[in-house]
């Protein structure tokens, strides 16, 4: 260096070393591992239909891949539901599983003929022997059935306006996890100071019914699956001084129509017709057992003068007795019951008898009003009697 002077002056120089680190490359040998990746975490199914757990796996390995799916529940141990290499199935399926599970070649998992027991989370695990490390993924399945038609329920189509309260009930037959919820007039309902829903949101509560609240309401239930409605109600209100007019009205119509038809009815006035009644038929036994008809009483042939059937002709008495008993001789012949006639008295000891004393006995006869009269004796079948001839000179 050159000083002030001019002369040159020696200095010394320091120099400071720096340690310094080499890396140098250390040839190592490659970790491999099967990498799974889930297509959805989330798989909704429906009972009796099919839900596909998909998956897919990588690997640097060319060999079939050992597949192992479980189920897993909260508190409760895994189930093994099936294993399989490639789409092998190897061992036995649990009998809930048989000949509804179908495995893949990229490891997903297709369940038939799904039930509400095969919720829950599924877990695969992928591994192949040449690597290292084996691969695991999630998926969620849920099971669920579709809701039906809801339909509302209330006390009555009208309230009266300033009521206490008024409920409208929700309900649907079938369907899991359902979730109400309630329109008025097409609109979203939520609680507020007047309209409250239950704790399910099925049961809506109105207090202190105004007439604001005279509009149509429907219901909503939906589950992960499916979404429906209910066919909508019409809730009238009324005011109270309108009911009043309107049972006034309704009351004094009752009365009027009730007036009318009891001033316009009259009893009817149609006269019965009496029924002829028949003169009763007296029976006895004659001496010979058979029977014979006796002429009833003056006072039960209902006031008519017996007289035309006591006054007979004795020549045509005693004509009509001889047949009868000839008739009935043939007939007693042919084994053939018959009419039979009482003994007749001789001439001499017959006398006159008043009208109104016994009645007589006469052979009975057909009576066009009567059906024929039919009676058994138990004993054997006798002969009648025959009547004496009568001789020229008798009279």
């Amino acid at each position: 260096s050159v000083g002030n002077d001019g002369s040159l002056k020696r200095t010394s120089k320091h120099l400071n070393a720096t340690p310094c680190l080499l890396f140098l490359p250390v040839p190592t040998r490659e970790v491999s591992g099967v990498n799974v990746t889930s297509q959805a975490q989330l798989v909704r199914g429906t009972v009796g239909r099919e839900a596909l757990l998909s998956v897919s796996y990588s690997s640097s390995s060319a060999d079939k891949p050992v597949i192992k799916w479980q189920m897993k529940r909260p508190r409760e141990k895994p189930i093994t539901v099936v294993q399989s290499i490639g789409t092998d199935i190897i061992g036995n399926l649990r009998p809930e599983y048989r000949d509804r599970i179908f495995v893949f070649g990229n490891g997903s998992l297709l369940l038939h003929n799904l039930r509400l027991s095969d919720e829950g989370a599924y877990e695969v695990e992928i591994s192949i022997t040449d690597d290292t490390f084996t691969g695991e993924s999630h998926v969620e399945l849920t099971v669920d059935v579709p809701v039906s038609k809801p339909y509302i329920q209330m006390m009555a189509s009208s309230v009266l306006e300033y009521s206490e309260q008024f409920h409208l009930h929700c309900s649907h037959d079938n369907g899991t996890k359902p979730v109400y919820g309630w329109l008025k007039g097409g609109k979203v309902l939520s609680n507020d100071s007047r309209l409250q829903l239950s704790h399910d949101q099925k049961v809506l509560t109105i207090w202190r019914v105004l007439m604001s609240d005279d509009d149509a309401y429907a219901c909503t239930v939906d589950n992960p699956i499916s979404s429906t409605r209910s066919a909508p109600v019409k809730l009238t209100v009324y005011r109270r001084s309108s009911l009043y007019i309107i049972l006034s009205t309704g009351g004094i119509f009752l009365l009027i129509t009730l007036v009318t038809v009891c001033a316009c009815w009259k009893p009817s006035k149609k006269k019965h017709r009496p029924v002829p009644q028949r003169a009763p038929i007296y029976m006895e036994q004659g001496e010979n057992g058979c029977e014979v008809d006796v002429v009833p009483k003056p006072s039960t042939l209902s006031r008519r003068s017996p007289m035309p059937l006591y006054v007979l002709s004795e020549e045509d008495t005693l004509e009509h007795l001889e047949e009868c008993s000839s008739n009935a001789v043939s007939q007693s012949e042919q084994n053939i019951p018959a009419a039979c006639a009482p003994a007749l008295l001789p001439a001499n000891s017959r006398t006159e008898r008043p009208v109104w004393s016994t009645p007589r006995r006469y052979p009975r006869s057909p009576s066009p009003l009567s059906p024929p009269l039919t009676q058994t004796f138990p004993g054997p079948l006798q002969r009648p009697l025959r009547s004496p001839a009568r001789s020229p000179g008798s009279s």
